[in-house]
């Protein structure tokens, strides 16, 4: 499997896989198109899926002009299907997809938004988990219990260590400022900051993390009950 992964809009990422045994490729979310088709053709790719994480505008606005364009077939959460009505499919927990030959299954990861789900690709150690978990961050909670997140949060965590995690944004510098504010005395989220500060002054992206990575810096994976969380989350609001 090829993976590419780019920045859309500000900060937005997005990614795109290639199975190599069949030449078809998808796209995790479309914050906008021209980015897409800018990738796709310095590739020589065409586009045959798009895997929609949630319904929130800066995923999926470049849905309409890809398909247009591609004539690709749109996967998205059953929940979102009023944002989201010509959708070929619909998704949630329990579901499984191919891209190719590869195997992929969709996990419900509610808490950002009701509608969230993530895409997992066990045999790759790879999952696309849209804006639930960040690097060294997890995504607001839009009038949502904190538990909901947190449980997300949780099963993303208990991952084996190697899996690679895509998310949704680069706020990484910003989420270790508040990790070493939270946990001054974690000397691994004070060595990783350094790592983060000079992968952003060279421009490298700091996605993917991986899950061994999460559980030893990031401070809403590491909090010891949900309202911890919920008191960790409410504090990054304000930070």
């Amino acid at each position: 499997m090829q993976i590419a992964l780019f920045t859309c809009l500000a900060d937005n990422y997005a990614v795109l896989l290639r199975d190599e045994a069949t030449a078809v490729v998808a796209l995790v979310d479309a914050p906008a198109s021209e980015p897409v088709i800018a990738e796709l053709e310095k590739r020589g790719w065409g586009l045959d899926l798009i895997l929609i994480t949630h319904r929130h505008h800066d995923h999926i606005e470049g849905v309409p002009a890809l398909v247009a364009r591609y004539g690709a077939k749109v996967i998205a959460p059953a929940l979102a299907a009023d944002v989201l009505p010509g959708a070929d499919r619909f998704v949630k927990e329990g579901d499984r997809l191919q891209i190719g030959e590869i195997a992929v299954e969709v996990w419900d990861t509610p808490g950002h938004c009701a509608d969230h789900i993530s895409y997992h690709l066990p045999a790759e150690q790879v999952i696309f988990v849209g804006d639930t978990m960040f690097t060294m961050g997890c995504g607001r909670i839009f009038n949502l219990p904190p538990e909901m997140l947190y449980a997300s949060l949780q099963r993303i965590g208990a991952l084996p260590e190697a899996t690679r995690i895509y998310s949704g944004h680069e706020y990484t510098l910003s989420n270790a400022r508040f990790a070493i504010a939270t946990e001054p005395d974690n000397a691994a989220i004070a060595a990783r900051f350094k790592t983060i500060e000079a992968m952003r002054a060279s421009g490298t992206p700091t996605v993917p993390t991986t899950v061994a990575e999460e559980r030893a810096t990031n401070v809403f994976l590491r909090a010891r009950d949900v309202a911890e969380f919920a008191a960790r989350r409410e504090a990054k609001n304000r930070f």
